[in-house]
């Protein structure tokens, strides 16, 4: 079955997170996309029941699609760290507790890892972009590195300072927008969803 092509205008970014909407902004810049996020509709946020990254990005895709009358694109995220199974996950912005404080989540993090030699792990990105008639596009990408200690750096958002991409010795939270993004799960997943679903401009 061929992938459907998003045909321009506006797109709703499905997210109330200013840092994950300007990301995400900064990569559709090159398809003229003309990006409102949910937060500045005044959308409602789903309650992400689903289990899985993509399925959870399908939800909030659909919900601010089907709400706005709009394409809608969502993102899920996460830190999977391999010595915790997996954890955080798909449960990595909910370790920052209701205040959204990654400073918390980050050394919840590190306190789990106490005495575990493997600090192994990989940020997931699972995006869908759903039109308003249920029609929907879904990718996952994924970045590997390892965890570090103190936190590093004050760019990026969420666990980026603690987070070392493999390849390089600079955390995320070192790193200028331009490399994070040419290098992240989420600029992964976007070079798949653009060869399924977008044309530069």
């Amino acid at each position: 079955m061929n992938s459907r092509r998003w045909q321009g205008g506006r797109l709703v970014i499905a997210s109330h997170n200013k840092g994950k909407v300007e990301e995400i902004g900064a990569l559709l810049a090159p398809f003229g996309a003309s990006v409102v996020s949910a937060g500045e509709l005044g959308l409602a946020e789903p309650e992400e029941t689903a289990t899985s990254f993509v399925d959870n990005a399908l939800l909030k895709a659909h919900a601010a699609a089907k709400a706005a009358n709009l394409p809608a694109l969502a993102d899920d995220s996460g830190l999977s760290v391999a010595a915790l199974g997996g954890e955080p996950g798909i449960y990595s912005a909910r370790w920052a507790g209701p205040a959204r404080d990654f400073n918390l989540a980050m050394r919840k993090v590190e306190d789990a890892l106490a005495g575990k030699p493997d600090r192994s792990a990989a940020f997931i990105c699972a995006l869908a972009l759903a039109w308003p008639d249920g029609h929907a596009e879904s990718v996952e990408g994924r970045v590997d590195g390892k965890l570090v200690w103190p936190p590093r750096g004050e760019n990026g958002f969420g666990y980026d300072p603690i987070f070392v991409p493999k390849g390089f010795d600079r955390s995320f939270g070192e790193m200028a927008a331009e490399q994070k993004h040419a290098i992240s799960h989420r600029a992964d997943a976007f070079r798949q969803l653009v060869a399924r679903c977008f044309a530069r401009q």
